[in-house]
């Protein structure tokens, strides 16, 4: 092997940048989500690790310069030991529309994912999810990967390879709409795709919900009372703060808190007997 096909070493040593991306992870592991550290893990898990590593003092030293993220594809380019930076590309197949389509839609039944994700969290058990779809979140095996630099390294991946995939799991940590739509859908698309589906959902649960008009002509005018309200079950109580329920699950916070939290106890205050208690 001749030193120059060993990958830099027969070059020189690292030209050094000073306002490159540096990884926010000064020591141990990078990733400090657990969709980020999953990312790695899966990467690791396809015999990566030991070339992983290597780009980690390039992640940490800010050697990346830019780092892109689009549909299936992510580009970097990284500062090397030559005077051209080395372009390492990292790619991965998008879902098709019938499956985001699908996604979408078990997404859209669960309201709690939606406030996740809008959080800027990422539901647990979300592979899960995926996994009933059959589909997978994060790459199964290496084939479902294609990764290349500029670089004369013939291993795959490189330093400069390993480094973006540290900074690419450090974009998940900021955000994880990245991980989405890094399989085709980004944020503002997704959300008003899960808004619709949820609207249409509301909808026809109402419809379905609701009686016939005929049917309740004539006490449709009479005043709504706890029997009428729980058709099916005449000794229900009906909490004072259960209008609360049905606002939105996105939640909506007023410096930080939540305004459900807020107006909870101001509700439960107003109820019956709450004067006495």
């Amino acid at each position: 092997m001749s030193e120059h096909w060993s990958g830099e070493r027969g070059y020189g040593k690292t030209i050094k940048v000073d306002n490159g991306i540096k990884a926010r992870s000064k020591r141990g592991d990078i990733g400090a989500t657990w969709w980020s550290r999953r990312f790695i893990e899966v990467l690791e898990s396809f015999g990566m690790g030991g070339r992983l590593t290597r780009g980690r003092n390039y992640a940490r030293q800010g050697q990346v310069l830019s780092l892109s993220l689009s549909t299936s594809m992510v580009i970097a380019l990284v500062q090397g030991s030559r005077p051209t930076p080395y372009k390492a590309r990292i790619a991965i197949k998008s879902f098709t529309n019938p499956e985001w389509q699908r996604i979408e839609h078990a997404l859209a039944g669960k309201a709690l994912y939606a406030a996740k994700l809008l959080a800027g969290e990422m539901p647990a058990d979300i592979e899960t999810l995926f996994a009933s779809l059959g589909l997978q979140l994060f790459p199964s095996s290496s084939r479902e990967l294609t990764m290349d630099c500029s670089c004369p390294d013939w291993e795959v991946p490189c330093k400069h390879l390993a480094a973006t995939c540290y900074l690419l799991a450090e974009s998940f940590d900021n955000d994880p709409f990245e991980i989405l739509a890094w399989r085709g859908r980004g944020r503002e698309d997704l959300l008003e795709r899960l808004r619709t589906l949820r609207g249409t959902t509301r909808a026809v649960a109402a419809r379905e919900e609701a009686p016939p008009l005929t049917r309740c002509l004539d006490t449709f005018w009479q005043r709504q009372t706890a029997t009428s309200l729980h058709l099916g079950d005449p000794t229900a109580v009906v909490r004072a703060d259960a209008v609360l329920d049905q606002l939105d699950a996105v939640p909506i916070t007023v410096r930080g808190s939540n305004v459900v939290d807020l107006l909870r106890p101001a509700y439960l205050a107003l109820r019956p007997g709450a004067a006495e208690a």
